[in-house]
């Protein structure tokens, strides 16, 4: 080859360089063509696996519900098995190296993402649940000889806590996945599990807190006291209805019992509130709300209503107790769904089919004497709960009947245990005020009546909110829409009970209802306007702490209605957040509805 003219030899060089070169890249190009098939067969697995995880979840939730605990148990593997092989699957280094790749990396580190939630979901939340679930199913919180068995849910708190800090942790973890730069079905999946995990890690939190505070609050670690309100519907008030019998609650390691009863009407009237009230309580509702027991609850916060209750009692039984429950008539018809008809010392018997009406309405026809009303009140309520104490019931209709309950904001729960208090404040048995968050705004409409009779049986309510961002700092609009309409028969005034119309005795004529309407927005919105039935409305605006109110009175007579409407100027941050409005429930129960509301039509002024 030396004797080979140079400019031969060079050719020769940089054709062997060149062959070097095309090798490389050609190798080069035949790994990048593996990884690319490693990564799409080793995606391919990965998604098959994270779709079975998915179907397992649903199979799980069913199992659960139905009590197949060894069922739930061998799903739970099942899935713990195919979340793992789809952390697997997506985490070896061909996969962690093509992360990196312009466009299909950010799609490559979302489906990774996605199945380490999912794995962590699987071993820190599943597995655990399912390890105590055989000792938590509905049967074995029956209560057996008038006494619940309180040690297994004592044993699962930490396996309940667990799952409850890793959903928590996960719902933050699917939030934080980008999918800025990802494909469409890579975007849908991980707000699937982002909607999912929030429900989710909702439901978890609330069980959680039912798993910690119920063996303390049931006498597990000793005797409990509580003053049960029982609440008319018939008569409206903000936090339910009015508190017409009261009775002592003890619990006692499980075994729970009912003891002293007094109508609402023998506490006070007291000379001054029995506890002091703020500025907001007294001019909204009045400082009668701290002098009667039956007006305790004309506020909705019910832990306000609680320690004025507690209070009440303490200065006529001279007792402190440990927290106050409220309960209503629509919820006794619940539960008689899962226990069957009581019979009543009175004769009469009870079923999930007249209980509203006959607690509501038919037993001022039939029992005229006020004394005698209150005395029927309390039997209804005592022979519900001594079946539900004996353990008399279908334990799946009874847990129904009291989520239910909970749902409609017809069961409520204080504790003067400042710890346990913080514990049930969120839930959906505190009777906190609306509030404000990234997923929702919160609207409250609170009723009290103002005819002091039981003509709100007849009274229809419903509401609807709606919300458009029309300004371009951002802030949203929204609105919400209340109507009223009183269904009294059109001879109400003679053909009703006295007791029931009122009969006239604080001015109002019998026949019509007179309503005290407030609105309250979440804290931090501004008040912008009101109308009423298309008109300025001439109403009352007040903060109740953070929270801005708008108060009405209407007055209807029998067949007409009312419609009511107030906007409010919410924070630009919760913008995208949907809306939703709690409301006072009444005998029916209100479905809140919702209202197509734009920047085109007017915002409401007065």
């Amino acid at each position: 080859m030396s004797d080979l003219p140079e400019s031969r030899r060079t050719a020769a060089r940089r054709g062997s360089r060149a062959r070097i070169v095309l090798w490389i890249v050609l190798a080069l190009v035949l790994l990048l063509i593996v990884a690319v098939a490693w990564v799409g067969v080793r995606g391919l697995l990965a998604k098959r696996h994270l779709e079975q995880s998915v179907a397992l979840v649903s199979t799980l939730r069913s199992q659960i519900t139905d009590g197949d605990t060894s069922a739930a148990q061998r799903t739970a593997k099942q899935l713990e098995d195919h979340a793992s092989s789809a952390r697997s699957l997506t985490s070896d280094p061909v996969w962690s190296a093509a992360q990196i790749t312009p466009f299909f990396g950010s799609n490559l580190r979302a489906v990774r993402e996605v199945a380490v939630v999912v794995d962590e979901v699987a071993t820190g939340a599943v597995r655990p649940v399912t390890e105590v679930i055989g000792d938590l199913n509905q049967d074995a919180l029956t209560p057996k000889g008038g006494r619940i068995e309180l040690q297994p849910l004592v044993d699962a708190q930490p396996s309940v806590a667990r799952a409850t800090k890793t959903l928590a942790k996960a719902s933050v973890e699917a939030e934080a996945i980008d999918t800025s730069a990802t494909l469409s079905p890579v975007t849908s999946a991980v707000n699937q599990l982002r909607n999912a995990l929030g429900s989710v890690a909702e439901q978890a939190d609330a069980a959680n807190k039912v798993v910690q505070l119920a063996p303390t609050m049931l006498g597990h670690d000793g005797d409990r006291d509580y003053v049960l309100l029982f609440q008319n519907n018939a008569e409206l008030r903000a936090g339910g209805g009015i508190p017409g019998a009261v009775a002592l609650l003890q619990a006692r390691d499980g075994a729970i019992a009912l003891a002293d009863q007094a109508a609402g009407s023998s506490f006070g009237p007291y000379d001054k509130p029995v506890l002091p009230l703020s500025a907001a309580t007294t001019s909204l509702y009045g400082d009668i709300t701290g002098r009667y027991m039956q007006d305790v609850n004309l506020t909705p916060r019910f832990d306000v209503t609680g320690a004025l209750a507690r209070e009440m009692w303490k200065q006529k039984f001279g007792q402190e107790v440990d927290g106050v429950l409220a309960i209503d008539p629509v919820t006794l018809g619940y539960i008689l769904r899962a226990t069957g008809p009581v019979q009543l010392p009175s004769g009469d018997t009870l079923t999930s089919e007249n209980a509203t009406k006959l607690l509501l309405s038919d037993v001022y026809a039939k029992y005229p004497d006020p004394t005698v009303q209150d005395a029927f009140f309390a039997s209804a309520a005592s022979a519900v709960f001594e079946k539900v104490s004996s353990g008399g019931f279908d334990s799946k209709k009874f847990i129904a009947a009291l989520t239910d309950g909970t749902r409609d904001g017809r069961l409520r729960l204080w504790s003067a245990d400042k710890a346990e208090q913080v514990q049930i404040a969120g839930t959906a048995v505190a009777g906190d005020l609306p509030t404000a968050s990234m997923q929702t705004r919160e609207f409250g409409v609170y009723l009290n009546d103002g005819t002091a009779s039981k003509m709100d049986y007849y009274l229809d309510k419903k509401v609807s909110v709606g919300s458009s961002v029309c300004r371009k700092d951002g802030r949203p609009t929204s609105v919400v829409e209340v109507t009223l309409k009183n269904t009294a028969p059109a001879d109400a005034a003679t053909s009703l009970p006295a007791y029931v119309t009122g009969g006239g005795a604080l001015g109002t004529e019998p026949g019509k209802i007179k309503t005290l309407m407030a609105v309250y927005a979440p804290p931090n919105a501004i008040y912008l306007g009101a109308s009423q039935d298309g008109k300025g409305a001439a109403l009352q605006t007040a903060m109740d702490g953070e929270h801005p109110v708008a108060q009405i009175q209407t007055l209807l007579a029998p067949g007409q209605s009312t419609t009511f409407r107030v906007a409010f100027l919410g924070e630009a941050k919760f913008a995208k957040a949907g809306v939703q409005a709690e409301s006072t429930p009444g005998v029916r129960q209100t479905k809140v509805e919702p209202l197509q509301f734009d920047c085109t039509e007017p915002v409401p002024v007065g």
